[in-house]
């Protein structure tokens, strides 16, 4: 069963590597004349120590001839000195590359985690997204530099050791070599397992943060309920996992050490019982002995560069695999500087008219429809309210609009056009949106505000404050417009979230306005105001709004009633309640109508 295993094995585990080489390679390249520099200074330092051996071999000569030995001391002195400046200059050349490596991943996911299709954020955690971002593109730093030069350095100074040792003695690199060979074949087969243990306890740092994420998304939730040791049980358990997986790669990678550490002595013992013997036969001299035996300490340097290369590697295909994986998600294009149609300045400031064909919708294969051939037209101007029970698919209608999801059949026309034929940034430059939880970012309540109209003035901005009954808040604040409003808005009230929101819809002064239960949570004298402020607008922009209580849209220029992901009925307040029965049971329930009148 495992010899069956290991060519399946081996088979997936190339394409990784090569996979991995072509991500890394793409990371350093833009750098790669830096990298350049740290090596040859990396390999003069080495060079410094490959020649001090020789020269304590004719050290030792010299001092046998009765010769001075001034030069010879003087040399060594100067290949100290000098390979210790190269070395420490190429270590800041490379440590500066390699920060600038990890900000060119982190700018690569920063730019792409915005612009992720909805659905692929939902297969995803949010925390976990983010640890790639932080953790995962810091383990970049060892690897696309360090590992690389050291990988190369070590390889060089490793075969210039070979060699000069060879020259020195034929015999002694045979005993040598022979026992690396051994040690090193055990050593070989540790470094998957460190691979492997780097990913798991990368993919538990991302438990981690998607835990916290969960925590602080809820905060007031998570206190309520009583539940602060149940969550913060769940990221221990986290930080365990992630904890034992880098323990268990912490000793392979000591194994690994021991292993790199076992072979230099075991050949210098090997080395010194052979090497005496051929001393003591005449078979070489004493220096060339002693030379033998400082190259065979001086390969400990490259040995170790090459062990933390390939530590490095199997540390950095981990993290270059989960970043790599956002790459394989569905992003939308990115934002671009073409005008949103329609280009005329008259035709700019129309309402925007929109319509459904036959639109059906499911979010993937197998799973069931939430809209089935849905269809109706709003010619433009005027309010337009989606009603029904909870799942009808009202809020659906909104997503596929604003491309959030992409229909699975129909189409969805906004000014006669097929959304998708519209550019993705027009398209949404024309729509002010309102979501259901009205969310309000970290920050201050005047970046909140602008945040869609980042251009509005003031005069605009003191308008749109005084039409949604803000400028009271406004005034209460104690650094005004520029007062923090907390984490997702936990400074404001539910309703002043809302009003926010509804604020910073009405100051991008869109075609098309989508308030989904934009007024929920505010009391009845501000429902009552913002719904004339939601009719005034009415009168120049496209407004649709999906509402639970009917008592907010029974003044709406047209009413669609959905039910199960269908159209059931369009028409007004006074033509549903006598056409349509789910409508009228609807407003009955809400005390609407006589329930008299909703049974006949």
């Amino acid at each position: 069963m495992n010899t069956a295993s290991a060519p399946e094995a081996t088979g997936a585990e190339s394409p990784r590597v090569r996979e991995t080489l072509r991500a890394l390679y793409g990371y350093v390249r833009p750098h790669r004349w830096a990298v350049v520099l740290g090596l040859l200074l990396a390999l003069a330092g080495a060079a410094g120590g490959l020649l001090q051996p020789l020269a304590t071999k004719a050290l030792v000569d010299r001092l046998s001839s009765g010769g001075t030995i001034a030069t010879i001391l003087l040399v060594l002195t100067a290949l100290v000195l000098l390979s210790t400046v190269a070395e420490a200059f190429g270590t800041y050349v490379l440590e500066r590359t390699a920060e600038s490596v990890v900000l060119a991943a982190r700018r690569g996911l920063i730019g792409r985690l915005p612009r992720l299709r909805l659905a692929a954020v939902d297969r995803m955690q949010p925390g976990d997204l983010m640890s790639r971002v932080t953790s995962d593109t810091t383990l970049l730093r060892a690897v696309s530099t360090k590992a690389v030069v050291n990988a190369a350095t070590g390889t060089v100074t490793l075969v210039a050791a070979v060699v000069v040792m060879a020259f020195l003695d034929a015999v002694l690199l045979g005993v040598t070599l022979l026992v690396v060979a051994v040690v090193g074949a055990g050593a070989a087969l540790v470094l998957p397992r460190i691979g492997q243990a780097a990913e798991r306890a990368q993919a538990g740092v991302g438990e981690m943060s998607t835990g916290l994420e969960r925590i602080f998304g809820a905060f007031r939730t998570v206190k309520a309920s009583g539940a602060e040791e149940r969550e913060a049980a769940r990221v221990e358990a986290a930080a365990r996992r992630a904890w034992r997986h880098g323990v268990r790669g912490a000793k392979w990678e000591a194994l690994l050490g021991t292993a790199d550490n076992l072979a230099v002595q075991l050949a210098f013992l090997a080395v010194l019982a052979a090497g005496g013997a051929r001393v003591a036969s005449g078979d070489i001299p004493v220096s060339t002995l002693i030379a033998f035996l400082l190259y065979l300490f001086y390969l400990m340097e490259p040995v170790y560069k090459l062990v933390d290369a390939a530590t490095a590697y199997q540390e950095g295909a981990a993290a270059i695999s989960r970043i790599k994986a956002v790459d394989g998600l569905e992003a939308e294009p990115p934002a671009t500087r073409r005008a949103a149609r329609p280009r005329t300045a008259a035709a700019a400031r129309r309402p925007a008219s929109v319509r459904f064909e036959e639109v059906s919708f499911r979010y993937g294969p197998g799973l069931p429809y939430v809209h089935r051939r849905v269809d109706f037209e709003v010619p433009g101007a005027g309010m337009t309210a989606f009603v029904g029970p909870s799942g009808a698919g009202k809020s659906t209608v909104f997503s596929l609009i604003e491309r959030f999801h992409e229909t699975s059949g129909g189409r969805i026309l906004v000014d006669g056009e097929d959304v998708r034929r519209w550019p993705l940034s027009g398209l949404r430059s024309v729509i002010g949106y309102v979501e259901q939880d009205a969310p309000v970012l970290a920050g201050t309540l005047r970046e909140n505000l602008v945040f869609a109209a980042p251009g509005a003035t003031e005069g605009e901005l003191r308008a749109v404050l005084a039409r949604t009954r803000l400028d009271g808040l406004v005034e209460r604040l104690p650094h005004g417009l520029d007062t923090l409003v907390g984490h997702r808005g936990s400074k404001l009230a539910g309703g002043e979230r809302q009003r926010v929101a509804i604020a910073r819809a009405l100051l991008r002064k869109p075609r098309l306005l989508l308030l989904d239960e934009a007024t929920s949570q505010l009391d009845a004298v501000n429902e009552l105001a913002l719904r004339d402020v939601i009719a005034e607008t009415a009168r120049e922009t496209t407004v649709l709004v999906v509402a639970h209580r009917l008592s907010t849209v029974i003044d709406a220029d047209r009413i669609v009633v959905m039910d199960a992901g269908e159209v059931r009925a369009v028409g007004t307040h006074e033509e549903l309640v006598t056409e349509d029965e789910l409508y009228a049971r609807l407003a009955a329930t809400q005390l609407l109508l006589p329930a008299a009148r909703s049974r006949g």
